[in-house]
């Protein structure tokens, strides 16, 4: 088993919409970075997903998700309707991939980035890596589990101020 962190903006889909989504599942669609698409061709049925929120105040890992299903064509990609599609993809020609995954827990509490860069065992983590932006990216199972420990924990003093100081932001940035 291998294991990733997923990202979703939460006002695009967020770990509740994919609470409420029928069998708590959803297609993992969209993804148009070559980097990230290659790693969900990667993935395969039973690999665990940190499911994180990108853009949000703050940004934070939220919960675990599964792949249900490995990857296989994204038909957003040659849909004219969809804001996905790319004119270089086709039914004959898929060029981007998707995966189901399956909600497995919702952490009891967010994660937000800044504990997560105060964590040693996860100095190594891609997600805390100046400039990295992809949507998809795999785990150690070390980090894994690291951060299943931590969702699992009460927060340290010095993570809760640091987690609820910055004032709300407006709009969407």
């Amino acid at each position: 088993m291998r294991h990733w962190l997923i990202k979703s903006e939460p006002g695009t889909f967020s770990i509740e919409d994919l609470a409420r989504a029928r069998r708590r599942t959803t297609s993992w669609e969209g993804v148009r970075n070559y980097q990230a698409r290659n790693f969900l061709r990667a993935m395969q049925l039973g690999d665990l997903a940190v499911f994180y929120h990108s853009n949000a105040d703050p940004p934070a890992a939220v919960g675990v998700a599964k792949v249900v299903r490995a990857a296989h064509p994204d038909p957003s990609a040659w849909d004219p309707n969809s804001p996905y599609q790319d004119p270089k993809a086709s039914p004959a020609n898929p060029v981007w991939s998707m995966v189901e995954v399956q909600l497995v827990e919702i952490f009891s509490r967010p994660l937000p980035l800044d504990e997560l860069r105060g964590v040693k065992a996860l100095a190594g983590m891609e997600l805390l890596r100046r400039g990295s932006r992809l949507s998809v990216m795999p785990l150690t199972a070390a980090e894994f589990r690291t951060l299943e420990r931590l969702a699992h924990a009460m927060p340290s003093a010095a993570a809760v101020p640091a987690a609820r100081s910055r004032p709300p932001k407006k709009g969407r940035g």
